[in-house]
């Protein structure tokens, strides 16, 4: 069975006095993506890992764990996509095991020493090159993200389908304002970018 990991640690979690700020953030960014915990986990202090049965959304779910840790200040995320086989249904995603589990923890000890934020691992080595090449170019502003570019980019993955002006009442700001974080945080970009890797990711 196919399935996508994501493998993902918080960087510079030890310079915040107060890990709960980040801890809740970071679980019920997790608990949005998957309401049964059996499929993901907070480990280790800083780092975690979710499974996402439908490798086609592991790209999005990704950029919406690193919009919610970038609406704390001076907070950052490694993440770590693999995608491939399961071969073992554990009690929980930490003793679950196979392909997509190795690719991902694999990746992510890459990452941390490339001191790059995102990285994807599949069979296929030439779409591991083209869509890391993309990732590489999307980090150049999604690493940017200010906490309020970050938080634009986290509501518009909670309210898919809501209006600029929804997204304001929501946060206390006018259309306008919400347009102009849009187009910071290259919004835009993030959702063509999703496109492109459903269109790559589905033959997996």
């Amino acid at each position: 069975m196919t399935t996508s990991v994501i493998t993902g640690d918080i960087i510079k979690s030890r310079n915040q006095t107060n890990p709960d700020v980040w801890i809740d953030v970071l679980k019920k960014a997790l608990s949005n993506l998957s309401s049964d915990q059996d499929y993901w986990d907070v480990y280790r202090g800083d780092s975690f890992q979710i499974e996402v049965k439908d490798w086609l959304n592991s790209f999005e779910n990704a950029v919406y764990i690193k919009a919610c840790i970038k609406t704390i200040k001076d907070l950052d995320v490694r993440i770590a996509i693999g995608i491939g086989d399961k071969s073992y249904e554990g009690k929980n995603v930490t003793e679950s095991n196979g392909e997509a589990f190795v690719f991902s923890g694999e990746t992510l000890e890459t990452l941390k020493k490339e001191k790059q934020n995102l990285r994807i691992k599949t069979k296929n080595t030439e779409l591991n090159e083209e869509l890391n090449l993309y990732f590489k170019l999307a980090l150049t502003f999604m690493d940017n993200w200010t906490p309020n570019s970050a938080e634009i980019v986290k509501l518009n993955f909670e309210n898919p389908t809501a209006l600029q002006s929804e997204l304001g009442r929501l946060i206390g700001i006018n259309q306008n304002a919400v347009s102009m974080r849009q187009k910071r945080a290259h919004l835009e970009e993030i959702l063509e970018l999703n496109n492109m890797y459903k269109q790559k990711t589905d033959s997996l």
